[in-house]
């Protein structure tokens, strides 16, 4: 066990330590009813996002020769430790995640001394199942990832499940396995308490179908693919989750700029399980950082023959800019949050997707493939594919997905193994720019390589293997400094 100052897990640290103790952040403090103890259950989710770094690290980020550099986005490209801890970091991620875990926590506890009471089931559910996602980012970014096929033993994140109460707290950063385990009873616990019918804005909060779309990640990381097939069927059947999913080659195509950026993030939208909101620049940045879509990336991902279709499907039309160094498709639309009315600045934010119809259509998907099911996966790739082909006609066999396609695109792989490949191919352009390749890197192994473009201000390649630890997001220091194991660098 290691001794971690809580305002270095909880990220508590934002009031001075020695007043901490004595301060009441507001009127919910005292948590002695259940509509106190459900506002406070509205803040158990990360008020950071991810996407920056993760995004970055992974190969949609290209080199487009820009000079100017921004740290949030090389750091994680030439995979260095990061320092800062402003927004769109690992290290404000960090803190994000314990923030949200501190106030599950709390709210657990305050519903355990009211005697657990039936009202308050659906806010002890909800508070669960936050706990157990932010656990899952953390674990799945600040540690190995895990592999069915061993031990797991290898150093997770320190999982916590009661309320901060001193200044200096004993933590044990546990196993990667020891985490998951912890992960799957708060999820598994949590999913029968939820109740829709509590919420207000349900897309801001892990409904019943969140939390079934949650399921499917974690599992699929598990490799326990009838258990992700049984959450997603709890969402949609293949026929039904097409018309759930977002109308890119339809109404998509009609829209300008920023009425799509609206589109993109908007609650009301079916695709959208679960949406976020966090103090963030990314909107306004990620098409002008150096590291991202440029030239070369753009024919890769997007080109006709990017996929087993070898057809351009219809996202490239909406790839806005002009030329690599603002290439983008708007899909985060900034916000501000002004201290006067008269202020003509305020503090960044975006809106953002948790889960999606499409990413619960690909779990399943995948693992249909992964349990030899392939009919069953190449009609959950058809359904997605009749939102995503230009002008689809399904009695066009050029638009229809097939076995032979995915052996003729993916040679010398096994019809599984090809199918499974396309499956990330088609989730590889669907969720461009929203920091998702990165899970589907580490989760199958992926070799990740970074080359500079002649005339670069940095002369960095790199090729970052399975096993190279710096795919291992480094523990913020000051964790390390109070005495959490840091992550093995070369």
């Amino acid at each position: 066990m290691k001794k971690i100052s809580v305002f270095i897990l909880s990220s508590l640290f934002l009031f001075s330590c020695n007043k901490f103790l004595d301060y009441q952040p507001d009127d919910r403090t005292e948590l002695d009813n259940v509509v106190k103890i459900t506002e406070l259950v509205g803040s158990a989710y990360p008020d950071r996002f991810y996407a920056a770094f993760a995004e970055s690290m992974s190969d949609n980020a290209g080199d487009k020769g820009v000079t100017s550099r921004e740290m949030k986005n090389f750091y994680p490209w030439e995979f260095r430790d990061q320092v800062s801890t402003a927004s769109d970091t690992p290290n404000a991620y960090w803190q994000a995640c314990y923030r949200a875990i501190a106030a599950a926590n709390q709210a657990l506890a305050g519903i355990a001394k009211l005697g657990d009471p039936v009202e308050a089931r659906a806010a002890k559910g909800e508070a669960l199942v936050a706990r157990a996602y932010a656990h899952f980012m953390l674990v799945n970014y600040f540690a190995l990832p895990y592999d069915s096929s061993i031990a797991n033993d290898s150093p997770g994140i320190p999982y916590q499940t009661t309320p901060e109460t001193v200044a200096v707290g004993e933590y044990s950063r546990g196993t990667v396995q020891s985490v998951y385990d912890m992960i799957e009873k708060d999820l598994l616990d949590g999913i029968p308490l939820i109740d829709n019918s509590t919420y207000k804005v349900p897309s801001f909060h892990f409904t019943k179908n969140a939390a079934y779309a949650f399921a499917t990640r974690f599992y699929l990381f598990k490799k326990e693919y009838e258990r992700v097939i049984f959450y997603a069927d709890l969402i949609s059947n293949t026929t039904s989750i097409a018309n759930l999913l977002r109308p890119w080659n339809t109404a998509y195509q009609n829209y300008s700029y920023f009425v799509l950026q609206d589109a993109y993030s908007s609650s009301s939208d079916p695709a959208n399980i679960l949406m976020a909101e966090s103090a963030s620049g990314y909107g306004e940045d990620y098409p002008r950082y150096n590291y991202g879509l440029n030239s070369s990336l753009l024919a890769t991902v997007f080109g006709g023959g990017s996929n087993p279709l070898n057809l351009q499907l219809s996202y490239r039309s909406k790839v806005f800019g002009g030329n690599e160094t603002v290439y983008n498709i708007p899909k985060f639309k900034t916000n501000f949050i002004k201290e006067a009315i008269s202020d003509n600045f305020g503090i960044r934010y975006v809106v953002y997707t948790l889960f999606s119809m499409e990413e619960v259509l690909f779990n399943r998907a995948e693992a249909y493939a992964n349990l030899d099911r392939t009919i069953d996966a190449l009609a959950d790739l058809q359904a997605f594919l009749s939102k995503r082909v230009t002008n689809y006609n399904v009695n066009n066999a050029n638009h229809r997905i097939t076995l032979a396609k995915c052996q003729a695109f993916y040679p010398g792989l096994t019809d599984k193994e090809a199918v499974v490949e396309t499956i990330l191919n088609f989730k590889r352009q669907e969720f461009l720019f929203e920091g998702m390749r990165w899970f589907d890197i580490i989760r199958t192994g992926k070799t990740v390589i970074h080359r500079s473009v002649a005339g670069s201000r940095d002369q960095i390649d790199l090729t970052i293997s399975p096993d190279d630890p710096k795919r291992v997001l480094q523990l913020p220091i000051e964790a390390i400094e109070y005495g959490l194991q840091a992550n093995p660098r070369n």
